[in-house]
C-alpha cells in the first residue's frame, strides 16, 4: 500500500550533531591549546572548519535547516552559563582576563580555583557542568557565540536553526552555589532569566535566524505542578515577544506526559518530540491533547542514542498517524546525534553483513532524509530503500550471533541463592579485617593509573606489527612494576596494578566476551576532550577464558600488600555500550553478570582477596520517570549480586560510582551488598557521605577527596579537610580514603603529588582520632 502523501512536503532535520570531527580533530586542537602547542587562533579555525564540514555534510544529505550553536569546546550547558552571564565569582577574573582561558578554568579548574561540579546529562554517559546559582545571581546576555555561528551558517548558504538549552531546563539542572543555602531553588530565578533569553532571541532574529530551538528535556522527568507552571509562564513570555524568531521547543529521552499539554497550549510555533524512547506515549498524549493545530511537529522517529538501523515501515506508520495532528510534520532523530559515533562506513573490521545493521550519525541523517521523502511522496518513492531495509532487518533477526542456547540455558537456571553472599555483612567484615589487616582510614585508588604516551605507542606498535606480543607484554610488566613500586613508596594500603593493558574499562572486557563487537572509529564524547568507543552488544554474552587473572596475579606477586582485582560491572557494561534492542535489558544484564561471576571466582581462586566491580552507571541508567525505577533497580542490583555472590566471606567486594546524583539510589547502593563502595565526592563537597549517613548505610565507604577530572593537585590540607567532613557522616571504622575516580586521564607528575598528599592527609587524620576509634 502506498502511504498518503503529506499535506506539506516533510523536511528532514536533526537536533544536533557530533562535535569532534572524523579524526577527533577538536580533541587534539583543544589539548594542544592546553599544552601551549596550539594558539587560540588555530583552535578557533579548527572549530570553524569542523562546523563548516558538519553543515555541508548535512545539507548535501538533504537536511533542510541545520543546527547551529550546538557546537561546543567543552559542554553546551557551560556555554549556556556563559550566554546568560552565570559565571561563578571565583572564575570572574579569569573570564574577564581571557574569555577562552576563563571558560576552560570553569570546566577544569586551576591549581588555585576549583571547577564547576560535573554530573551526567539525564540518563546518558555525557557529562555536563552544573550551573551554580544563588539569590544574588545577576544574569546578563552574551549572545556572541550563538549569533556568530548562526551568521557563519548563513554566509555559507545554509538555513540555520540555533539551538539553546531552554530556560526552565537550565534552572532545573542548576544547583545552589557554594555558600548558598542548600534549600535554595534555582527555579525561583526564572523571571530574572527570561529577559536575558528574550534578548538573545532578539539578537538571533536580527542575525537572520528564522527558527530557534529551545531544548527542554527536563520535562520528560516527573515534574511538580509548580515546575509545570514555570514552563507555561516561560513560554507565554517568550512566545509573546514581538521581536523573536519562530520557536521550536524540543524534548527528548522519553515521554513528556503532563508537560506536553502545557507546551502544546503555549504560544510557540512548534514542538519536537521523541517517538522512540517514549513508545506510544507521546503519540497517545499528543492525540489526547488535540494535536498541534497551526504548528510544526518535528517527529523524532530515528533513535538518536543507539546504533541499530531504523525500521522504515514502523517509522512511516508512526509518521502517517502524526500527519493529522499538526499543521506540518518534519522528520528527525529522537535527540541530538551527539550520543552516537560519526560514520559507520569508517568501520572496516566489522563483518559486512553485520555492518549493514549499523547506523551512526551520517547513516541516521540518511535515514531521516529517506523517511521525509517517503512521508512526502509515498512509499513508492522509496521502494528500493524499503526493500533493502527489510532485508537488513531480517538478516539481523536470523543471525546465529544473536542467540546462544547454552548461554540462555544457564541464565534460565539462575536461582535467588546465586545472588546472595554466604554470610551477612557484619560477619563478613570481621573476617575481612582479620584477613587483610588494614589500618583505620585505609588508602587506595580506584584502579587505573596514567595511560602514558609510551603505553599508547606500545599498543599501536603491537597492532602495526612493529613489536611482537612478547615485547608488548614486557612493556606492560615494566609499567605494572613501576605502578606497584610507586604505590608502596607512597604508602597506599590496598594497591592496584594500574590497568596499563586496558584501552577502556568497558571495551577491554567487551573484546574478550562473545556477543560484543568493537569499533575502531566509533568515538562518542563523554565530557570535554574525553571520548570513548562504546562497543556494540549484538548477541548473547559469555566468557571464553579468564580476562584479568594473569595481570592481577602478576601484580600481587610483586608485593605483600593486597592488590585489587578490577572489573566493570554488568550495568555499566550495558550502559556504556550500544545495547541490543531485541530483548529486555535485564536479560542481557544477567548474561553479562554470569560471565563476570566466572571471572570473580577465578580471581579469588588465584589468591586475590579484594575485588572491585565498578558500577559508575548504576544511577545514570535509572529511568527518568519514578514509576519505572523499581523494575530497573531490581534487575540492576540483582545482576551485581549475581556477579559477586559466589565468593568467600573473607574476600572483600568493592564497587565504585562517580559523577551522578547518588541520593536518588542510596537504597539500591545498599541492596548491592558490596563490602566497600568508593564514590565521587570532591566537587560536591562530601554530599554523598551525608546522603549515605541519612540513609543509615551500614557498610564501608570511600567518598573521594581528589577530583581527578581537574589538573589541579589537591593539597594535604584540602584532602584532610574533606576527610574531616566525611568523618562527620561516616565513622572512622568504615571510612576509606581514595580519589574520586580512576587516574587514566591524568599525568604522572600530578598523580604522584596528589596521591602523596592523599596518604599524608589520611595519616594526619589517623593521628587526630581517639584511640577508641580503632
Amino acid at each position: 500500500m502506498t502511504a498518503k502523501p503529506a499535506a506539506a512536503a516533510a523536511r528532514a532535520t536533526v537536533y544536533g550533531y557530533p562535535r569532534q570531527g572524523p579524526n577527533r580533530e577538536l580533541k587534539k586542537a583543544i589539548e594542544g591549546y592546553w599544552k601551549g602547542r596550539v594558539d587560540a587562533a588555530a583552535l578557533r579555525e579548527t572549530a570553524a572548519e569542523l562546523r563548516r564540514g558538519t553543515w555541508q555534510q548535512l545539507a548535501e544529505a538533504g537536511v533542510h535547516d541545520v543546527p547551529t550553536g550546538d557546537f561546543s569546546y567543552y559542554d553546551h550547558v557551560l556555554d549556556t552559563s556563559v550566554m546568560v552571564g552565570a559565571v561563578p565569582g571565583r572564575h570572574r577574573a579569569a573570564v574577564d582576563a581571557d574569555a577562552l582561558d576563563g571558560y576552560f578554568a570553569m570546566a577544569r579548574g586551576t591549581q588555585d580555583v576549583a571547577p564547576l561540579e560535573m554530573t551526567k546529562w539525564f540518563d546518558t554517559n555525557y557529562h555536563y557542568l552544573v550551573p551554580e546559582l544563588g539569590p544574588d545571581t545577576v544574569f546578563t546576555a552574551d549572545s556572541a557565540k550563538q549569533v556568530a555561528e548562526c551568521a557563519e551558517a548563513l554566509a555559507l548558504g545554509h538555513t540555520p536553526r540555533p539551538v539553546l538549552v531552554g530556560p526552565v531546563t537550565y534552572l532545573l539542572l542548576a544547583k545552589p552555589a557554594p555558600g548558598v543555602a542548600a534549600d535554595f531553588e534555582p527555579l525561583t530565578l526564572l523571571d530574572r532569566l527570561l529577559p536575558v533569553y528574550a534578548e538573545v532571541l532578539a539578537d538571533l532574529r536580527a542575525a537572520g535566524a528564522a527558527w530557534v530551538q529551545l531544548d527542554e528535556p527536563a520535562f520528560v522527568q516527573d515534574r511538580t505542578p509548580a515546575e509545570l507552571n514555570a514552563a507555561a509562564r516561560a513560554y507565554r513570555a517568550l512566545g509573546g515577544l514581538a521581536d523573536r524568531p519562530q520557536l521550536l521547543v524540543a524534548s527528548y529521552f522519553g515521554r513528556l506526559g503532563e508537560a506536553l499539554t502545557v507546551l502544546a497550549k503555549a504560544p510557540v510555533d512548534g514542538l519536537a518530540l521523541d517517538f522512540t524512547e517514549s513508545g506510544a506515549g507521546n503519540l497517545d498524549d499528543l492525540a489526547a491533547a488535540g494535536g498541534l493545530p497551526g504548528k510544526r511537529l518535528v517527529a523524532g522517529v530515528v533513535n538518536g542514542r543507539n546504533i541499530w538501523i531504523n525500521d522504515y515501515e514502523k517509522s512511516l506508520a508512526t509518521l502517517g498517524t502524526l500527519l493529522g495532528l499538526a499543521d506540518r510534520v518534519d522528520v528527525s532523530a529522537s535527540c541530538s546525534l551527539l550520543h552516537v559515533p560519526l560514520d559507520a562506513d569508517a568501520e572496516r573490521d566489522i563483518d559486512p553483513q553485520i555492518a549493514r545493521w549499523l547506523a551512526f550519525a551520517r547513516q541516521k541523517t540518511e535515514e531521516i532524509v529517506v523517511l521525509a521523502r517517503g512521508l512526502t511522496g509515498g512509499t513508492d518513492t522509496i521502494a528500493a530503500e524499503l526493500a533493502a531495509n527489510r532485508a537488513d532487518l531480517a538478516s539481523r533477526a536470523g543471525a546465529a550471533l544473536t542467540r546462544d542456547p547454552a548461554v540462555r540455558a544457564r541464565t534460565a537456571a539462575v536461582t535467588d541463592a546465586d545472588g546472595r553472599r554466604s554470610q551477612p555483612y557484619t560477619e563478613r567484615s570481621a573476617a575481612q579485617r582479620a584477613h587483610l589487616g588494614l589500618p583505620l582510614l585505609p588508602t587506595t585508588t580506584i584502579g587505573s593509573f596514567p595511560q602514558t604516551t609510551e603505553l599508547r605507542t606500545a599498543r599501536a606498535d603491537l597492532r602495526a606489527g612493529r613489536i611482537d606480543e612478547a615485547g608488548y607484554e614486557e612493556r606492560i610488566k615494566d609499567e605494572i612494576r613501576e605502578v606497584l613500586s610507586f604505590q608502596e613508596k607512597a604508602g597506599l594500603d590496598v594497591l592496584v596494578h594500574g590497568e596499563p593493558e586496558r584501552n577502556d574499562m568497558v571495551q577491554y572486557f567487551a573484546e574478550q566476551l562473545t556477543g560484543y563487537l568493537a569499533t575502531q572509529h566509533g568515538w562518542v564524547q563523554s565530557y570535554g576532550t574525553r571520548y570513548v568507543r562504546p562497543p556494540v552488544l549484538a548477541g548473547d554474552i559469555s566468557r571464553p577464558e579468564p580476562m584479568t587473572v594473569r595481570w592481577t596475579t602478576y601484580a600481587q606477586s610483586l608485593t605483600a600488600r593486597p592488590v585489587k582485582g578490577m572489573l566493570t560491572g554488568p550495568v555499566t557494561m550495558l550502559a556504556w555500550s550500544f545495547v541490543r534492542d531485541d530483548q529486555p535489558l535485564g536479560d542481557t544484564a544477567r548474561q553479562v553478570a554470569l560471565a563476570l561471576r566466572d571471572e570473580v571466582n577465578d580471581l579469588e581462586a588465584s589468591g586475590t582477596s579484594v575485588i572491585q566491580v565498578d558500577e559508575p552507571a548504576l544511577r545514570e541508567t535509572l529511568p527518568l520517570r519514578a514509576a519505572e525505577h523499581a523494575a530497573y533497580l531490581e534487575w540492576a542490583t540483582e545482576s551485581f549480586r549475581l556477579a559477586t555472590g559466589g565468593v568467600r566471606p573473607d574476600t572483600q567486594i568493592h564497587t565504585h560510582m562517580c559523577y551522578a546524583e547518588f541520593g536518588d539510589i542510596v537504597q539500591a547502593i545498599d541492596d548491592l551488598d558490596a563490602d566497600v563502595i568508593s564514590l565521587e565526592a570532591a566537587r560536591s563537597h562530601m554530599q554523598v557521605a551525608r546522603e549515605l549517613a541519612a540513609h543509615g548505610y551500614p557498610r564501608e565507604a570511600g567518598p573521594g577527596v581528589y577530583d581527578i577530572h581537574s589538573p589541579r593537585i589537591p593539597s594535604t590540607e584540602e584532602a584532610a579537610a574533606l576527610l574531616r567532613k566525611g568523618l562527620e557522616a561516616i565513622p572512622a571504622s568504615r571510612l576509606w580514603v581514595n580519589p574520586d575516580c580512576g587516574l587514566k586521564t591524568r599525568g604522572w607528575p600530578e598523580t604522584r603529588a596528589s596521591l602523596e598528599n592523599l596518604v599524608a592527609a589520611a595519616r594526619e587524620i589517623r593521628a587526630e582520632l581517639p584511640t577508641e576509634a580503632a
